[in-house]
């Protein structure tokens, strides 16, 4: 027996949902140690410095870079 549903006989609720609201914008305040466990990296001091640097350079979006 198939548990397929022909396209016809879909229920009003479902639907796509578009790329666009599958994603979301990065919070303005990313910190250092956000940006280090969104890399899954330990939080060292190494990895903390390279985080900011990343933040400078490329701001909050830095994070949305590393998710998908």
């Amino acid at each position: 027996m198939s548990m397929t549903t022909p396209e016809g006989s879909r229920s009003s609720e479902d639907h796509i949902t578009p790329d666009a609201l599958l994603h979301s914008a990065p919070p303005k305040n990313v910190t250092p140690e956000d940006l280090v466990m969104a890399a899954g990296r330990d939080v060292t001091p190494k990895n903390l410095d390279w985080a900011r640097r990343k933040l400078e350079t490329e701001g909050p979006a830095a994070v949305e870079r590393l998710l998908p």
